[in-house]
């Protein structure tokens, strides 16, 4: 057999097992405690669930930053109603970060066919849109995976509601410590900014911050709003863990889910208008 055809056989099998393995799915989903991002707030806590598969660079930053206590007590410097909450900055400034090295962009990845992966339907602008556990995202079809030579399919994260994001300079590997938290959908940043989590419990947190004026570019004045604490539930023993469950997009709750949801938003239907149930905290 030639290396050709055993690796697209090794293909078709992968395929396979994806299809059994979806049969099988549960309703719900326990996110790991080293991708649960937990922000305190005054407003209450916001639970995110990172995406190392999609951003292990920006993941693992974060993972460092939060674990050594370096956000705790950092201001929402910039903040946008209907936009995003941006924070991060120890200057509260927006010109700050930490003494770590910058992180290069991962505005792209690659993923293997299956991999928790679920189209929602094709994407105006081309391929398919849809979820990668919880993050969304704009992918090729996994058949496409057989024609490439790392057996993978590209994809880029979409910047909807609940988005996690890096933010950065002109350069685009100039990420190092600030990141902003989507709350409204913002096409233009998909494929320019690194996403690399989303809020799965905690929006109504989010979009209480206190906003700044358009006029000043959102920039908050006076007494901003600040994270009280963020840590890795990873960080913490585990009597003070949250368990937080998600639901599986895999699932056949996920898919009547969706069609409830493209019922009601009919011919403006986008995968950002999908709001993936949790539970916990």
């Amino acid at each position: 057999m030639s290396p050709r055809v055993s690796f697209l056989a090794s293909a078709v099998l992968a395929l396979s097992a994806g299809v059994a393995s979806a049969q099988a799915v549960s309703e719900w989903r326990t996110v790991a405690p080293e991708n649960l991002l937990i922000i305190d707030t005054a407003h209450g806590r916001i639970l995110a669930e990172l995406s190392p598969a999609q951003a292990p660079r920006h993941v693992e930053r974060i993972r460092a930053l939060a674990d050594q206590g370096f956000y705790d007590g950092l201001k929402f410097h910039r903040v946008i109603e209907g936009f995003m909450a941006q924070t991060g900055d120890p200057q509260g400034t927006g010109q700050g970060g930490s003494d770590l090295p910058d992180v290069a962009g991962e505005f792209t990845f690659r993923r293997p066919p299956g991999g928790g992966f679920v189209s929602v339907g094709p994407n105006p602008t081309g391929g398919q849109m849809g979820l990668l556990g919880s993050m969304t995202v704009q992918t090729q079809p996994d058949a496409q995976a057989m024609v490439n030579a790392d057996f993978k399919v590209p994809g880029v994260g979409l910047f909807c509601p609940g988005t996690l994001g890096m933010a950065r300079a002109a350069n685009p590997d100039s990420a190092n410590s600030q990141f902003f938290i989507m709350t409204g959908r913002k096409d233009d940043l998909n494929g320019g900014y690194t996403a690399f989590g989303r809020v799965i419990l905690g929006m109504e947190a989010v979009r209480a911050l206190k906003a700044g004026r358009p006029e000043a570019d959102g920039q908050v004045q006076g007494d901003p709003d600040v994270m009280t604490r963020v840590r890795m539930a990873s960080s913490l023993p585990e009597s003070e863990r949250p368990a937080v469950r998600v639901m599986d997009v895999r699932s056949p709750a996920f898919a009547a889910l969706l069609e409830r949801t493209r019922a009601a938003r009919g011919g403006a239907f986008n995968v950002c208008d999908i709001e993936l149930p949790a539970q916990g905290g």
